[in-house]
Parts: structure tokens; C-alpha cells; sequence
């Protein structure tokens, strides 16, 4: 793919993330009905999440009708030219009226993320990456966080069902021993837009879905952070552990989800 055509993409993630999250917002406003389903305990799903990804996909297809699409609600197939998104994560936040939600967008091609778009509407920040571009807040660079001491850390630890509840309380407690201040924001995707922009200083969940972790991965990545290879083997469809940090908490934060 030329320079020209991932620039075009990256204008239009932009811009289609915007529109959707004005678009969700506008479900907690009464705009529209937020009827409320649950796909399993505690995994909620709204009708914004399913409108919010027919405009994205709707929007982004008019414009490259040759790309794939890989959606959290509507599934997908791989492909060279992918785009992979979740049109709101955080969903359960959404539907309590709590701020910490989002919208995520990513761009793959020949099996790497070229492209992240992560727009938080609450805060009106939209983050935006192009890999070797840089990382940006509202046309702003960013940067990780400088941070090299545990016990002067915040790291957002993502828990999900999909995981032992053992092995998250053993994650959990490593960090605790080593004075890291955990907390959980319950969407991964802003929790990794937020290491970028040094707010916090590292995320790390055992098993993430690729529409919840690309786009944040290429944002740290891009803002100067190291993050583990998400993309090997069947990720883009099945999922990996996902840790994303400064450079020199990296190593603290792989080694709580050491499994031995």
C-alpha cells in the first residue's frame, strides 16, 4: 500500500471516529433507545454498539470498498487490507453513564497495524497514530510517561471472564508487592491511549480481543512505549495477552503475568 493511500486512511479513521462518537453519545443524551442485552455475565452490549459499527464500516466503505472489516459486534474476516474496530469499548461503563469509554479503530495491512485511532468523546481527545509518524492528542505529540519506579507507577490491569480469576489476583498481587498503584478503567482500549499520553504508566490484560488492543498497542508503541508482539499466529481473530509500558517498567509489568 502507498504512502498516499495510508494517509487517506488515516484521515478518514480520524474523522469516522469523531462522527462515532458523537453517534454513541447521542444514545445517552435520549436520542435514541439504549436497549441493553448481556452476550455473557458481566459483558454488556447496547444497541449503540451495533449502530455505531454499521456507521463506521457504512462510512469507512464508501471510501475503500476493497478493504475488510473485523468488527467486535459483527465479526469479519481477515485479510491484507483490514480494518479492525470496536465502536465502543467500554460498554458497560457506557451504559452506567461513566466517563470511561471509547471509540477504537485500527488499520492492519500485510499482517501489521499501520494505523491506530482511539477517540474518547468525554473528553473530546481524539489519539491518533501512523506507525513511524508518531503518536498524537488533538494534533498533538504525546509521550509515554518517564516513570522508572515501581512504587511510583499507575497501571490499569484488564480483567476479563476469559481469564482465571486466580491468575488475575496472582498478576495483581505481584505489583501490589512492588508498590505499582493498580487500577482498572474497564476499557482497555482508553487505557492504553492514556499510557501514551504518559497518564498512566502501563496496561496489561491476560487476553485481549484485537478490536480492543491494535489501536492503543500502535499508540504506546508510536508515543515512544514498548508493548509485546499482539499480532502472531491467529490474534487478529482470536485474541492475545496484551502489555503495553514505559520502557523501563516494561520488564516489571511482563514479569506479574509470568505464569510461572
Amino acid at each position: 500500500m502507498t504512502p498516499d493511500e495510508l494517509s487517506a486512511r488515516h484521515r478518514a479513521g480520524d474523522a469516522v471516529a469523531r462522527e462515532a462518537g458523537e453517534l454513541a453519545q447521542s444514545y445517552l443524551t435520549g436520542a435514541h433507545p439504549l436497549a441493553l442485552e448481556l452476550k455473557g455475565p458481566q459483558d454488556v452490549v447496547t444497541a449503540a454498539d451495533g449502530a455505531v459499527e454499521r456507521m463506521i464500516v457504512d462510512e469507512l466503505r464508501s471510501r475503500f470498498p476493497h478493504d475488510a472489516f473485523i468488527g467486535e459486534e459483527r465479526g469479519g474476516a481477515a485479510a491484507d487490507a483490514c480494518w479492525v474496530i470496536d465502536p465502543i469499548d467500554g460498554t458497560a461503563n457506557f451504559a452506567r453513564g461513566l466517563p470511561h469509554w471509547c471509540v477504537s479503530i485500527a488499520f492492519v495491512t500485510a499482517g501489521r497495524t499501520e494505523l491506530g485511532v482511539i477517540y474518547d468523546p468525554n473528553g473530546d481527545l481524539l489519539y491518533s497514530a501512523r506507525r513511524g509518524a508518531g503518536a498524537r492528542r488533538n494534533g498533538a505529540v504525546i509521550r509515554v510517561s518517564v516513570t522508572d519506579d515501581p512504587a511510583r507507577a499507575t497501571v490499569d490491569i484488564g480483567y476479563s471472564r476469559r481469564a482465571p480469576f486466580d491468575d488475575f489476583a496472582r498478576i495483581m498481587t505481584r505489583l501490589l508487592e512492588q508498590g505499582v498503584n493498580v487500577t482498572q478503567s474497564g476499557s482497555a482500549a482508553l487505557g492504553l491511549a492514556r499510557v501514551a499520553d504518559g497518564r498512566l504508566d502501563g496496561y496489561a490484560e491476560r487476553h485481549l480481543y484485537a478490536w480492543d488492543a491494535l489501536a492503543g498497542l500502535l499508540l504506546v508503541e508510536e508515543a515512544g512505549g514498548r508493548v509485546n508482539q499482539f499480532l502472531e499466529r491467529d490474534a487478529l481473530t482470536a485474541g492475545n495477552e496484551t502489555i503495553a509500558a514505559t520502557p523501563d517498567l516494561y520488564s516489571v509489568i511482563a514479569g506479574a503475568l509470568d505464569p510461572r
